[in-house]
């Protein structure tokens, strides 16, 4: 095994994004200087995007227990939680942010290849798939076109491969105008007890690649998005990976019927860093070694260098530890699915990862060394508080005028990008497929699917305002996770557990590492009061654009995804009013309070404002509540009041059924805050008149906070007194909106 000359070895060593200080630890672990093989392996692993160096410090300051867990977070591949009846949920969230601003449609599309992998790896079949998505200025042509490709990417891969895509959220603003977020969730069923864990045991077990053979796409990947975008990141575009997804369906049905032969010992898919990131992770957990032959690794292209083959990213590939003798059963397995299955080496105790390459060590390093919670770097950056922070404090509603005509502001709010239906987006979606989910045409807060031959439903959102996380990332990280535990509540189900993707700057700025450590102190403080503990999930930093005379981060969106569970699916509550003269009830209380709302921005043109009202305790009251009046079949729908606040909650509840409804504005507040201002902590709930009584006895019995808007009337929106005009007029504005503008 050749070594380069220290010296130059170092400069290496940088343009591969190591410091000179990990070069050096490098060379302290290995006692030698590395060859170029080898720095490319720790250059990969000790990545941001692989070793969490910047962000574990505080991660692990998030609660990772609860009792539903059935593993601890960062364990394995994905969160596993128990549902009952002998089941458990697999479920996970990661981004695809820089290669799908780079190259849209494939960066969208790997991104949701991958994170389905991550759940049948573990023996989870995927049945529900979701999306949170961030976009710049819609009025641009490169935001339409990254729009097209995102969604279209997702779209493919999704339909193709069978899992309905049932949930997410879309957010434009001109933060996102060169760095666009992709976050991507699946969601799967394992029974208890049949799961695989991602580890490699046992001396002399064979080791195996499946699936795809390995080609040039994706090298360096995992560098890739570790680094800020810069105008020239277009040049990196062999590390965006080029996805297949009729080869994952094939890959997931062999993988889970090769789990059932018992012939597997761990697997984990080959995802950033592929055989390398798997090779050291797999041995590290298990305290062994692994010996890799890479020339028997099946190639697409001729003539790939080692480090060629360890750092691809090509799609569609696992890797399987097998238990000696029982080869053939994986083989037999693979063979009827038409896919490589391929013997790459063997498990040692030695605790080295040693590569050959026709015959030739080319690498030999520590497997522990490589890996999150073993060798590598973790660091606690600085931080300070961004001066904008003071700024939006001294935010003074007073100053702000009431508008002199509210049907058209109410028109502009609620035509804005952020609060129009997203249908042009979601319609190119399969949510039907596999026929469990309850809420194409019954719409609730929350995707709620069907877990077949049970009673059981799983309710699963993504949430994130960034624009409240950018105004107090402590009070906005709070309000996501209460927000999608509101969702999942509104949708008739219990919030269980959360994952997230962490979204962030560069973390060597210390107002942006300011801002994530506040997040996760939010973060963490609402998923102890919720006890919604954080399974796992992604940090995703070096979002912002390096422009040629200014860095720009994107607003900090730290985005939830939560999973909640439905005992009985027959209990799936809906948003919509159901029938005429149903009264309409507001459970929370409103304020005076319009800061951080898309009418101040779209209104007013105010960017710079505090979070919205919060309190934390009153949320957890409400929700509470709201729990045992849908238990108690008290309430015909119930819709949480968010972005567009009240005006649009009810909109969106009239329009699913063309019901119109007369209300009243409660005069003890500014009429723009009550019915614009979005502060939290606040459902519309219906009620059918003969039991309009036992809700309202329910309420004042258990100290909850509400106000009677008016009732579901006609087929206008009639507020005090003043016809708005036909529902039909708004849901047309609704529904064809964004598409308008897609197709400009």
């Amino acid at each position: 095994m050749q070594t380069i000359d220290k010296q130059a070895t170092v400069k290496i060593a940088i343009d591969l994004g190591l410091t000179e200080d990990e070069f050096e630890r490098i060379v302290e672990i290995l006692g030698r200087t590395p060859n170029f093989t080898e720095l490319s392996i720790f250059s990969v692993m000790w990545s941001e995007h692989c070793s969490y160096k910047n962000s574990i410090h505080w991660l692990k300051t998030l609660p990772r227990n609860g009792s539903r867990l059935l593993v601890e977070a960062g364990e394995e591949n994905a969160g596993l939680v128990d549902i009952g009846d002998g089941l458990a949920c697999a479920f996970k969230i990661e981004s695809h942010n820089h290669p799908s601003a780079i190259e849209p449609y494939q960066g969208a599309a790997t991104g949701v290849g991958g994170i389905h992998r991550d759940i049948f790896t573990m023996g989870a079949r995927p049945i529900a798939a979701l999306n949170s998505l961030r976009f710049g200025n819609l009025d641009l042509p490169h935001t339409r076109r990254l729009v097209r490709g995102v969604v279209h990417g997702i779209g493919d891969y999704g339909n193709c491969f069978g899992v309905p895509t049932v949930g997410g959220e879309v957010y434009f603003h001109p933060c996102y105008n060169q760095n666009i977020l992709v976050n991507a969730m699946s969601v799967g069923i394992v029974k208890a007890g049949e799961t695989v864990s991602a580890i490699a045991e046992g001396i002399g077990n064979p080791v195996f690649i499946v699936g795809s053979a390995t080609g040039k796409d994706g090298i360096h990947g995992a560098t890739f998005a570790s680094a800020d975008l810069t105008e020239d990141s277009a040049d990196d575009l062999p590390a965006v990976q080029v996805g297949d997804p009729f080869q994952e369906k094939l890959l997931l049905e062999a993988t889970l019927e090769a789990i059932q032969t018992g012939a597997i010992v761990g697997m984990q898919d080959m995802g950033a860093a592929g055989i390398t990131c798997s090779t050291s992770e797999m041995s590290a957990k298990g305290k062994c070694g692994m010996r890799v032959y890479l020339d028997k690794v099946p190639t697409r292209q001729a003539n790939m260098k080692d480090w060629e083959i360890l750092l691809s990213e090509s799609q569609e590939r696992m890797l399987i530890v097998a238990k000696k003798g029982e080869e053939q059963l994986l083989l037999n397995v693979f063979d009827k699915w038409d896919l490589e299955c391929a013997e790459i080496g063997e498990v040692t105790g030695t605790g080295q990862l040693e590569y050959y390459y026709h015959g030739e060590l080319v690498a030999k390093v520590p497997a522990e060394a490589l890996v999150l919670g073993g060798g590598a770097p973790v660091y606690k950056r600085e931080y300070k508080k961004p001066d904008y922070i003071e700024q939006a404090a001294r935010f003074k509603p007073n100053a702000i005028n009431a508008p002199a005509d509210y049907i058209e502001t109410a028109r502009k709010v609620f035509s804005a990008p952020n609060i129009v239906s997203k249908r042009w987006i979601y319609q190119q979606y399969d949510s039907m497929v596999r026929t469990n989910t309850m809420t194409t045409n019954s719409p609730s807060d929350a995707a709620v699917v069907r877990v077949k031959g049970t009673r059981k439903a799983l309710a699963m959102t993504t949430d994130c305002n960034p624009m409240y996380v950018q105004a107090d990332p402590y009070i906005g990280a709070m309000i996501a996770v209460a927000e999608a535990a509101r969702n999942i509540v509104c949708s008739g189900g219990e919030p269980v557990a959360i994952t997230n993707c962490l979204n962030f700057g560069n973390p060597y700025n210390p107002e942006v590492y300011w801002q994530f450590v506040q997040a996760i102190k939010g973060m963490g403080d609402a998923c102890r009061k919720f006890d919604t503990p954080v399974t796992g999930g992604n940090v995703s930093f070096y979002n912002q654009s390096v422009l040629k005379d200014r860095t720009e981060p994107v607003y900090p969106t730290p985005t939830i995804g939560m999973l909640g569970i439905l005992d009985d699916a027959s209990r799936h509550m809906t948003l919509d009013f159901k029938a005429p003269r149903h009264q309409i009830y507001m459970i929370g209380t409103p304020q005076n309070d319009i800061a951080c709302s898309e009418y101040l921005r779209i209104i007013h043109g105010v960017e710079l404002s505090p979070a919205p009202y919060f309190d934390i305790d009153e949320e957890f009251h409400i929700q509470h509540n709201l729990k045992a009046l849908i238990r108690e079949g008290m309430i015909a729908s119930a819709h949480d009041v968010s972005e567009g606040g009240l005006f649009t909650a009810l909109v969106e509840s009239a329009m699913v059924r063309g019901l119109g409804f007369e209300v009243e504005t409660d005069t003890n507040f500014r009429k723009d805050a009550y019915w614009f201002g979005e502060s939290q902590s606040r459902v519309v709930v219906s009620v059918a008149l003969d039991i309009e009584d036992d809700l309202v006895n329910y309420l004042n019995a258990h100290n909850v906070p509400f106000t009677k808007l008016g009732e579901v009337k006609g087929t206008h929106i009639v507020i005090d007194g003043l016809d708005h005009g036909p529902l039909s007029d708004w849901k047309n504005l609704y529904d064809h909106t964004l598409g308008e503008k897609m197709e400009a």
